[in-house]
């Protein structure tokens, strides 16, 4: 495994996502099968900012859950025994969007595995902006194969 922090190089060889969809910057922490910190900076260019008139642009609570998300699957992708496989989002359950994420802000995401199986798991997640909870919740994943078998983590 490649030494932290990982960069955006190092996140693509993981994650299938690329831009604009790729939404985690760099993980700062990789406890192995425990937790994973990752990090996104909101930047004002970004296209997926609600832009109210009147009011600051905010990241939409659905793009702050996935970036969540890719930050568990970056933990759950890294693994062997899953290099091989693609990871789908299936569902939320309990989610609480505590207050708006602004442009400027960067969103300190902290992830553990609950539960996982060969084909079926469950993600908790956190997302903090200055030590502040913006969002928690849990998450259903299911894992598949890679199309045409590739493995989308090369070492």
């Amino acid at each position: 495994m490649d030494q932290l922090p990982f960069d955006q190089t190092v996140i693509q060889r993981i994650l299938p996502h690329r831009y604009p969809f790729l939404l985690v910057d760099r993980i700062t922490e990789f406890a192995g099968g425990t937790h994973i910190v990752g990090t996104k900076t909101v930047s004002l260019n970004e296209r997926c900012l609600s832009r109210e008139p009147g009011r600051t642009p905010t990241l939409p609570p659905t793009i702050l859950t996935e970036a969540v998300a890719q930050v568990g699957a970056i933990m759950v992708l890294s693994k062997p025994e899953n290099r091989d496989k693609l990871i789908f989002f299936m569902g939320i359950d309990r989610v609480k969007f505590h207050r708006p994420v602004y442009a400027g802000d960067q969103v300190v995401v902290f992830a553990r595995v609950k539960r996982l199986r060969s084909k079926m798991g469950v993600l908790e997640g956190v997302a903090r902006v200055n030590g502040g909870i913006v969002a928690a919740g849990t998450m259903t994943f299911a894992l598949g194969p890679a199309e045409g078998g590739q493995a989308t983590l090369r070492d």
